[in-house]
């Protein structure tokens, strides 16, 4: 079995699998191209067009995250081959540590508090209860629905919404247009942990930011096409005219990494951090991924990616 690993630590990827498979030839996609053909399996994030088309003999492909809109729209992608995803993988607890985090933020006032300390004000804030306090996630995937069972841990009413009825202990879960009309004027903090496909594009364009309520914050640590930038900075406003929205939480943009001119990193009601909220630890996704490689050996049914849907 021969396995090229294409991500940005492939040296430690290789060495893990190779430890895991002694049996498995694993290369790195920097290796000379005699030694990456012949591949019976990709394990790559972002994988460069030139990888895929050299490739005639894969048995599967595996994405090394949780979102494969990268892949499926790389030139040279092969057709029919199956392709698997990491389905947490250890990106639940990071990704929940983050929300957590932005939840509390705002809660908490502390992005209030940070103004005031600009101009030496002392102005304590009334903390509300956290049952005052819903939170929405939209998207209740692997990761999306732990998010969603760790923030009703922690004491927030939770509201989860997705395409296709899910249920989730605890957490009020809504589905379809006519659900995600009824979640957003509830919410007072809106989490998006949804894939990148045609559907979710924009699904937070100006029309949908408007019914959230008054004051209401942002966090998204899903990916960057599901908010209209334009539409976000309107109902952010600026310090001198503060819009319908009090603030957000953004990890992920249109164009990454985000441009030095881009008005966000200046915004003062937005914080912005690098791609970071939810990396992928190695020791659980090679876990995850020699269990793919055994299923696909044995000839399992596995939980495929279906391109049409993106997801």
């Amino acid at each position: 079995m021969k396995i090229v690993v294409h991500i940005d630590n492939a040296q430690e990827w290789r060495d893990a699998l190779t430890q895991a498979l002694p049996n498995a030839t694993v290369v790195t996609s920097d290796a000379a191209e005699e030694e990456r053909l012949g591949a019976d399996y990709l394990a790559v994030w972002k994988a460069p067009a030139h990888l895929l088309k050299e490739q005639t003999k894969l048995k599967g492909i595996i994405n090394l995250g949780a979102g494969v809109d990268h892949l499926l729209s790389t030139p040279g992608l092969p057709p029919q081959v199956p392709i698997v995803k990491l389905r947490d993988a250890g990106m639940g607890d990071l990704m929940a540590d983050y929300v957590l985090y932005g939840v509390l933020h705002f809660y908490r006032s502390m992005d209030r508090y940070a103004v005031q300390q600009a101009s030496a004000r002392w102005q304590p804030h009334n903390v509300v209860e956290k049952t005052d306090w819903p939170v929405g996630v939209l998207g209740l995937g692997a990761i999306g629905a732990y998010v969603a069972s760790a923030l009703q841990q922690a004491g927030f009413p939770v509201l989860g919404w997705s395409r296709s009825p899910k249920t989730i202990k605890g957490v009020k879960c809504l589905y379809g247009d006519d659900g995600l009309d009824t979640l957003l004027p509830q919410v007072k903090t809106l989490v998006t942990i949804l894939p990148d496909t045609a559907a979710t594009r924009h699904i937070l364009d100006a029309k949908r930011l408007a019914q959230l309520p008054e004051g209401a914050s942002i966090i998204n640590p899903g990916r960057g096409s599901l908010i209209d930038e334009q539409a976000l900075l309107d109902a952010l406003g600026d310090y001198h005219k503060p819009g319908h929205l009090r603030g957000a939480l953004l990890d992920v943009f249109h164009h990454e990494p985000l441009p030095s001119d881009n008005p966000l990193w200046q915004h003062s009601r937005v914080m912005v951090t690098p791609h970071m909220a939810a990396p992928t630890p190695l020791s659980d996704a090679i876990d995850q991924v020699i269990s793919y490689l055994n299923a696909f050996e044995a000839g399992e049914t596995l939980p495929t990616v279906n391109p049409s849907q993106g997801y």
